[in-house]
C-alpha cells in the first residue's frame, strides 16, 4: 500500500519527516487543513512500536485537530507533530531546539503546542529558535486546566442528555488515565460529588487520587469491566474496541483522550449498545480553545468560550437521535460543513 492509499491519510495537505543526527530528533509533522487558518496542534513524543505506527499517528491526530478547531469555532487549521522516542531518555536543549528549526522550515503554516510528555519548558526550548508555537508559558501557558474543564463540562452535557440528570451526586465514572487531563478531570468531578474509579500505569498518581478524590483503585485491564455510569478514557487512544464495547457496562463515553474509537465503523457499534459517546474532538477541545487566545491573552474569555462545549455536544447528541446516526458521524459532518463555508457562522 502507497502512502498516498493510507485510510488516514484523508488528503492531507503536507507531511514532514524531520531528522537531525547531532540531537537525535526523528520527528513527523503533518498538516491536514490551513482552510480555516495555520495548522495548529500540539506535540507529543511517544516510543512508538515502528516509524509506521508513528506515521498513522500524526495523521488521525492532525485530522482530528482540524475537525476540533473547525467545531470550537476557532480560525485555526488542523496539524500535529509527533517526536520518535522515550521521553524519559532522549529530551534535551538540543533535541527541542532541533525540533524548532523544523518548525522554521515550514514558516508558519503549522504552529506546535505541548501534548503527551511534552511540557510547556520543552516548547520554550523550541521558542528560542522559532516563533511557530503557542501555548507559552508567559502567555496562554499550559493549556491541560482547560482541557479538563472543557471534558468536565462535556461529560455533563452527556450525563444531561442520556439521564437527565445535572446533579452528579454519586454519579459513578471511570477514569481511565491519570495525566495533568485526567487528574484535573477527576478533580472536577469529586467537587462535584461523583464516585470514581481510576486507573494508571503511575502508582504515585494513584495513591494520590486515594488520598486526595478518595478513588477506588482498580487495574488497568479492570477498568473497563466497572459497573459505572460514565466511562472516561483520558490516555492514549483506540481504548474503544471490538473487545470492550461488549464489556462496557456504562453508558455513556465522554473522556479527554484522542481517537477514542480504533476504528470508525466503532462509532455505529456504540449506538448498538445503546451507548452515548462525546466525540473525542469535541469534549477535548478546551485547551487548544484557551491557545486560541495566545495574544492578548484573557483567561475570563478563554473559560466562556470554553463552557460553549456543553451546548455543543447536546447539539450533536439531539442531532444524532433526530438522524438516526452516529454522534462520531454527526460531528464529523458538522465539522466537514463549518470547513467548506470556511467558519462557524458564516
Amino acid at each position: 500500500m502507497s502512502f498516498f492509499d493510507l485510510p488516514d491519510f484523508d488528503d492531507h495537505e503536507q507531511v514532514v519527516f524531520c531528522s537531525d543526527d547531532a540531537s537525535g530528533l526523528k520527528a513527523i509533522i503533518a498538516v491536514h487543513s490551513s482552510k480555516l487558518g495555520p495548522a495548529v496542534g500540539g506535540c507529543r513524543m511517544w516510543d512508538y512500536v515502528s516509524d509506521e505506527e508513528a506515521l498513522v499517528d500524526a495523521l488521525r491526530l492532525s485530522k482530528g485537530m482540524t475537525y476540533k478547531n473547525a467545531m470550537a469555532g476557532l480560525n485555526m487549521g488542523g496539524g500535529k507533530s509527533v517526536i520518535i522516542g522515550d521521553a524519559k531518555k532522549i529530551k534535551s536543549t538540543a533535541l527541542f531546539e532541533a525540533f524548532g528549526e523544523a518548525l522554521n522550515a515550514l514558516n508558519g503554516r503549522y504552529l506546535s503546542a505541548e501534548d503527551v510528555n511534552i511540557t510547556t519548558a520543552d516548547i520554550a526550548i523550541a521558542n528560542t529558535v522559532t516563533p511557530f508555537v503557542t501555548g507559552t508559558i508567559n502567555k496562554s501557558g499550559d493549556p491541560g486546566p482547560f482541557t479538563a474543564l472543557g471534558t468536565y463540562l462535556g461529560l455533563k452535557a452527556a450525563v444531561k442528555y442520556k439521564l437527565n440528570r445535572e446533579d452528579l451526586t454519586g454519579l459513578k465514572v471511570a477514569v481511565q488515565g491519570l495525566g495533568s487531563v485526567g487528574y484535573g478531570l477527576c478533580e472536577h468531578l469529586h467537587k462535584a460529588g461523583a464516585k470514581l474509579f481510576v486507573t494508571d500505569i503511575n502508582q504515585t498518581a494513584l495513591d494520590k487520587a486515594a488520598t486526595e478524590l478518595n478513588a477506588t483503585i482498580v487495574g488497568l485491564d479492570e477498568i473497563i469491566d466497572q459497573d459505572v455510569d460514565v466511562y472516561a478514557p483520558c490516555a492514549l487512544g483506540a481504548s474503544i474496541n471490538d473487545d470492550t464495547i461488549k464489556r462496557l457496562k456504562a453508558g455513556i463515553i465522554a473522556g479527554c483522550a484522542n481517537n477514542q474509537l480504533a476504528e470508525p465503523r466503532h462509532d455505529q457499534a456504540l449506538v448498538e449498545h445503546n451507548i452515548l459517546y462525546a466525540p473525542d474532538y469535541v469534549i477535548n477541545a478546551g485547551g487548544i480553545i484557551n491557545i486560541s487566545f495566545e495574544e492578548d491573552y484573557c483567561k475570563e474569555e478563554s473559560i466562556k468560550k470554553v463552557e460553549e462545549i456543553y451546548q455543543t455536544l447536546l447539539t450533536i447528541f439531539a442531532k444524532a437521535t433526530k438522524d438516526n446516526k452516529p454522534t462520531g458521524y454527526i460531528a464529523d459532518l458538522m465539522a466537514r460543513e463549518i470547513i467548506s463555508q470556511g467558519g462557524k457562522n458564516k
